[in-house]
C-alpha cells in the first residue's frame, strides 16, 4: 500500500465498521478505502501558468441487510466518522428495496488471488514541481525553437484502493502515474503528443515535444480536400478513442439487458481475422488494480479472436443469474451496469507507421481524434472529428497537412476493414481510459465533412 494510507489502517477501519455494522443490524459490511495524490504543472503560450497539488482519500461502506444492500461514503478515516458511516449505510440499506439477484458478501475462497503487478514507483510518487518545471521548460523550449507555441500538462502522483469485507476478503492495491499531453501550435496548423506511465523517468518528455512540433511543421498550409472513403491510418491514440467507445458493450450484465452491440454476435465472425482483443490485468503496460469492486481476482480474458467476440466479462450476480463463473470484472455494489473489461489489450501486428505510409498510394494520416459521440449503439457508429496532425499520403510519402473532417463510422466496419497493425503499445487519447493498443491503416474510412480548420 502507498505510505498515504496503511494496511493497518484499512484493516483498523474495517474492525471498527465491521463491530458498528454489527451493532446497526447489518448482516455483513464491505469497504471501499481510496484515494491519493496528484500533483498537476500546466503551461500555455510558451509558458508555465499552473501549478496545483490535491490529496485525497474516501471511505465507503456497503451495508447488507437481508436481500437489501446500499453505501454511503465519507473522507475521513476517524472512528467518529466510520461509525457514523456504517450507520448511515445500514440505513439507507433497510429503505431499500429487496434485491433478488443479490448474491452474499464475497468470501476469501471465492475472491481467489489477484495477479501479481508491480505498478508503484516512489521517484514518481515524490516528483516535485521543480523537476516538472525543468522537464516542461525542456519541452517548451524545443518547440520555441521551431517558432511555435506550447501547450499542455504534467501531472505525477499516486493512488491507491483496498476492498475488505466483514467475511475477511483483503485486497490492496498502490500505484503511480505520470501523464505528459503538449501540443504545438503553429500559424495554421498543430501537432499534438501525449503519453502516460506508471514511472515519471519513462515518459520522455523532450521526444514527445519534438513530435508535437514535427507534426506542426508538416501539416502547415493545410489544404482541403473533397470528404470520401479513404485508406487511413490511425495512431494508436486514434485507435484508442475510437475502439474504446464499444468496450462498454463487453459486459454480460449489457448482453442480459439487450442493451449491447453484442447481442446476436457473440460467437460469430464480427471483425476481420487480423483482430484480438483480450483483457489481461497482468499485461506489463497496463494499469490498475487486479482485482474489482468486491475484491475478486482479475482473470484474463479473451474479447475476440480472429475477428469473433468470445468472452464478456461476468459480475458475481450475473454469473449466479445465468450459472456461469464470475471473473472478477464487476463494479462496486450497487450499480445497475454490472461490469466491464477494465485492462483492454488490442494485438497488433508487425508493420510500422512507415511502412503504411510506404504502402499507401492515396490516404490520410489521423494523429488523434476528438468529441466522439455515439449515432447508432447497436451499429456502432460514432460521429467526431480529427485534430492536430491530419495528413495526405501520396504515393506512399506524406504530401503534406490537410484540414480536419468530420467522420460518421461504426466501429465494427473499421474492424473488419483494418489491412495492417503496427506492434502494440501503451496508448493514451483524450476520449476513454488507457489501453494497449496498435496503430491501424484502415480501409474505406468515410470522412464525411470538411472541418474550417
Amino acid at each position: 500500500m502507498s505510505a498515504l494510507v496503511t494496511v493497518e489502517q484499512c484493516r483498523r477501519v474495517m474492525e471498527q465498521a465491521a463491530r458498528w455494522g454489527r451493532k446497526a443490524g447489518a448482516d455483513g459490511v464491505e469497504i471501499l478505502i481510496g484515494g491519493g495524490r496528484e500533483a498537476l504543472t500546466r503551461f500555455a503560450n510558451n509558458g508555465i501558468h499552473q501549478n496545483v497539488a490535491e490529496r485525497e482519500q474516501y471511505l465507503s461502506v456497503r451495508a447488507v441487510v437481508g436481500q437489501r444492500t446500499a453505501r454511503a461514503a465519507t473522507n475521513s478515516l476517524t472512528e467518529e466518522a466510520v461509525r457514523r458511516v456504517t450507520e448511515e449505510a445500514v440505513a439507507l440499506a433497510r429503505a431499500s428495496a429487496p434485491d433478488k439477484e443479490m448474491c452474499p458478501l464475497l468470501t476469501p475462497a471465492e475472491a481467489g488471488t489477484p495477479p501479481a503487478v508491480a505498478r508503484y514507483d516512489a521517484a514518481t510518487a515524490e516528483t516535485g514541481p521543480a523537476a516538472r518545471a525543468e522537464a516542461v521548460a525542456e519541452a517548451i523550449g524545443i518547440v520555441r525553437a521551431a517558432g511555435q507555441v506550447a501547450a499542455g500538462i504534467y501531472s505525477t502522483g499516486e493512488s491507491f484502493e483496498a476492498v475488505l469485507n466483514s467475511e475477511g476478503v483483503e485486497a490492496f492495491h498502490s500505484e503511480t502515474k505520470a501523464v505528459f499531453s503538449i501540443t504545438a501550435m503553429a500559424a495554421d496548423s498543430s501537432g499534438w503528443a501525449k503519453t502516460s506511465e506508471t514511472s515519471a523517468g519513462a515518459i520522455g518528455t523532450a521526444a514527445l515535444a519534438r513530435r508535437a512540433a514535427e507534426k506542426a511543421r508538416l501539416s502547415a498550409g493545410p489544404r482541403e480536400i473533397a470528404p470520401g472513403r479513404f485508406t487511413v491510418i490511425l495512431e494508436p491514440a486514434a485507435v484508442l478513442d475510437l475502439v474504446g467507445q464499444i468496450v462498454p458493450g463487453f459486459s454480460a450484465t449489457s448482453v442480459a439487458d439487450t442493451r449491447s452491440f453484442l447481442n446476436d454476435r457473440l460467437g460469430q465472425a464480427l471483425f476481420g481475422t487480423n483482430i484480438a482483443i483480450t483483457d489481461d490485468a497482468s499485461h506489463p503496460l497496463q494499469s490498475g488494480a487486479p482485482f474489482d469492486g468486491e475484491g475478486m481476482a482479475r482473470r484474463p480474458l479473451t474479447l475476440v479472436r480472429a475477428g469473433t467476440p468470445l468472452e464478456v466479462p461476468y459480475s458475481r450476480a450475473r454469473a449466479r443469474a445465468e450459472g456461469k463463473t464470475a471473473t472478477g470484472h464487476g463494479l462496486p455494489l450497487p450499480n445497475e451496469t454490472g461490469e466491464m473489461p477494465a485492462n483492454v489489450v488490442i494485438a497488433g501486428g508487425g508493420a510500422s507507421i512507415e511502412e503504411m505510409i510506404r504502402s499507401t498510394a492515396r490516404g490520410v494520416l489521423v494523429t488523434r481524434v476528438w468529441y466522439i459521440r455515439e449515432v447508432d449503439p447497436y451499429e456502432t457508429i460514432m460521429t467526431g472529428m480529427t485534430r492536430d496532425g491530419t495528413f495526405l499520403i501520396e504515393g506512399g510519402e506524406m504530401a503534406g497537412g490537410l484540414k480536419n473532417f468530420r467522420f460518421n463510422h461504426s466501429i465494427i466496419e473499421l474492424l473488419k476493414n483494418v489491412e495492417a497493425l503496427s506492434h502494440a503499445a501503451r496508448a493514451t487519447g483524450e476520449e476513454t481510459f488507457d489501453m494497449v493498443a496498435p496503430a491501424m491503416k484502415v480501409r474505406d474510412f468515410p470522412l464525411s465533412e470538411l472541418t474550417k480548420f
